[in-house]
């Protein structure tokens, strides 16, 4: 049986091969009810967009690239899985790279890695500056997630610096006074972690408890080994905190190992929280209490930025309003949570 055509799906639609392909094209100027006849066409006859010659028509791979530091860490690897499904339903398909936070890699990246291969970037850095940014003339079409280096450039984010202020905030009402910061930084940077440190010391301030330099906790790396080491040179060295701000789970994880094995009560001696809401948390013992970022939004919205910015940049059709061609860059701030469980309260509230 011959494989059904476009022109096949609008007979059968009653519709023009026109008002076909602006449905396959997802143009909003299509009602509801064309939409959906000729949807339920599409489905009968079983056609299938042919996205190879879609592309190429456009100048275009339908290649977009997703670029993090580390692909082990469970909150890269749940917001990759979010992407490839946001990316999906565009007809997207997604390439995953790994920079390990190398400044040459990430540089790699926001240059669509010297080809024409990728139409777009959704990029994680660690590494590069504000002037890295700006010197990125030649590169595709980027968004870049996490904190931002300049206002140059499309951003996705959550308000880390409020976020942490709300978890350190949480752990003073339960009456906690010596809290320490895993992972903590010099919060002059630009970071994520000096955002959240940003925060911490915030919710310090405004309950009257003084700040002591030796409560940042430094690490090597996000990991939960690193947080356990960290917990372990504090508890080796006599302090006893009684709350601990992780300021991701896997440090939060390691942590809880750590206070286990010094015969540490969690929350009772010790309340901990963490950040990113990774499944692994949901089944720790105890479960962890965390910042939960809205992966699913962050990773719609920065889909459907870069996705833009491309017809944007390719001006196809008329698929960008001519009142937002050349639009300034966006600084998009996605909700978060927190998410209260054993590890602060005993029992779990709001998971």
């Amino acid at each position: 049986m011959a494989r059904p055509r476009i022109k096949d799906v609008a007979r059968h639609a009653g519709v023009s091969e026109k008002t076909v392909s602006n449905v396959i094209n997802d143009y909003v100027h299509v009602s509801e009810r064309t939409r959906r006849v000729v949807q339920e066409a599409i489905d009968h006859l079983g056609y299938k967009v042919n996205l190879a010659g879609r592309h190429l028509r456009k100048g275009r791979t339908g290649i977009i690239a997703l670029v993090v530091p580390e692909l082990d860490v469970p909150y890269f690897a749940e917001l990759a899985r979010h992407v490839i499904r946001e990316a999906e339903r565009r007809s997207l398909t997604v390439l995953i790279h790994q920079t390990g936070g190398d400044r040459d890699h990430e540089l790699a990246a926001l240059s669509g890695f010297g080809s024409s291969f990728v139409d777009g970037v959704i990029l994680s850095p660690l590494a590069l500056t504000a002037d890295d940014l700006r010197e990125r003339a030649d590169a595709p079409p980027t968004v870049l997630l996490g904190e931002l280096l300049e206002e140059g450039a499309d951003h996705v984010a959550i308000d880390n610096e409020k976020a942490a202020r709300a978890a350190t905030e949480h752990l003073i009402g339960l009456g906690r006074r010596r809290i320490l910061a895993v992972g903590g930084r010099d919060d002059t940077g630009l970071g994520t972690a000096e955002a959240r440190t940003r925060g911490y010391r915030a919710a310090l301030a405004e309950a009257g408890i003084a700040f002591e330099p030796a409560a940042l906790l430094p690490v090597t790396s996000f990991r939960m080994p690193d947080g356990a080491e960290a917990v372990a040179r504090v508890l080796g060295a006599g302090e006893r905190p009684d709350a601990l701000l992780c300021l991701n789970d896997q440090l939060a994880l390691g942590a809880l190992r750590t206070l286990h094995e010094h015969g540490l009560r969690v929350p009772e001696d010790v309340a901990v929280i963490g950040f990113d809401d990774v499944e692994g948390g949901r089944f720790s013992v105890p479960t962890l209490s965390t910042v939960a970022p809205d992966k699913a939004a962050v990773a719609r919205v920065a889909v459907d930025l870069l996705r833009h910015r491309m017809d944007e940049e390719a001006d196809t059709a008329g698929a960008v309003a001519a009142e937002d061609r050349g639009r300034s860059p966006q600084d998009l701030v996605v909700a978060h949570r927190l998410v209260l469980r054993e590890s602060t309260e005993g029992t779990a509230r709001g998971a």
